[in-house]
């Protein structure tokens, strides 16, 4: 049974990402689950509160969960025409100690939703060096992208759009078969 690690990299309580995330784990195909992570409590990166004190618990949390699943699946917001810091920063932390050789081989997916007409392209284009450089393998079969997110969500940030939710059921189940 595949286990994937879903992140959001939107802090925002009715986030269309985290929404477009729930949505994912939702429409999980049969023997396959999405275990959302949270990425509130990861501090910012400073690499002299690392030798004074290690990994923070959050960060050891979410290395657990990346450690345990079969895949990762970013739901990324797109600020400034690229990645959200706090979820670079998120990343990069997951990196540190032992980290970096989780990512090493870890299939990871990337989709975004954004009310913008564009979704979220180059946020996901600006994660392919990162992605490289933690030899993570991308999967890129499907693009999956939200665009216009305004209008395909509920006020609680619930994906309501019955076309959009079909496209998302089919490219989970399309990144889930590659596991």
């Amino acid at each position: 049974m595949p286990v994937i690690l879903g992140l959001s990299g939107s802090l925002r309580k009715a986030s269309f990402n985290t929404g477009l995330l729930r949505a994912a784990a939702e429409l999980a195909p049969a023997g396959v689950t999405i275990e959302i992570g949270d990425i509130r409590e990861v501090p910012l990166y400073n690499a002299d509160e690392e030798a004074a004190h290690g990994l923070p618990e959050a960060v050891e949390r979410l290395q657990s969960q990346l450690s345990a699943a079969d895949g990762l699946l970013l739901a990324t917001p797109e600020y400034n025409n690229s990645i959200p810091g706090v979820f670079k920063n998120s990343i990069d932390w997951m990196s540190r100690g032992d980290g970096l050789k989780m990512f090493v081989g870890k299939p990871v997916a990337v989709m975004g939703a954004s009310p913008g007409g564009f979704g979220t392209i180059l946020s996901q284009n600006a994660w392919l060096p990162v992605l490289r450089t933690l030899k993570a393998e991308l999967w890129s079969e499907v693009r999956m992208l939200v665009s216009r997110a305004g209008n395909v969500y509920d006020d609680e940030g619930n994906l309501a759009d019955e076309k959009s939710r079909d496209a998302l059921a089919k490219f989970v189940k399309d990144f889930a078969a590659e596991l």
